[in-house]
């Protein structure tokens, strides 16, 4: 569902300007929470992104087997580290722009949910 569609039928999912499909839709089974998500439609970009970032790693195992001093190896944790605390970021833009502002437009407990559920990430991305 895009932004422009009318909401599945019960209205459960009313679309939120800007936003992409809904918060709320079919999930996998097993999934904790239903898709698709904030960040589905730049699926494709988060995927290289993070193979870029698996590269790193990747490059991290080759530096210690061949016994780079440790200082440079220090560096590229860093830098590893730095791209994945900056993909976590957009991550939670998109999931802030999508499904906090969606359970926004519904209101109630939904709101407050997300919110916590938004500020419990935050907490966890700030421990790192």
């Amino acid at each position: 569902m895009t932004t422009t569609e009318a909401p599945p039928a019960g209205g459960e999912d009313t679309p939120v300007a800007g936003a992409p499909a809904a918060c709320h839709a079919e999930a996998p089974a097993g999934a904790g929470h239903p898709g698709p998500h904030g960040y589905s439609h730049q699926k494709d970009q988060h995927l290289k992104r993070l193979r870029r970032i698996e590269g790193q790693i990747r490059g991290l195992q080759r530096m210690v087997e061949e016994d780079v001093y440790c200082i440079d190896i220090l560096t590229q944790v860093s830098a590893s580290t730095k791209a994945l605390q900056s993909f976590a970021l957009q991550l939670l833009e998109e999931h802030l722009r999508h499904c906090v502002a969606q359970a926004a437009v519904k209101g109630g407990d939904e709101i407050d949910a997300k919110v916590a559920e938004a500020s419990a990430a935050i907490a966890r991305l700030l421990r790192t």
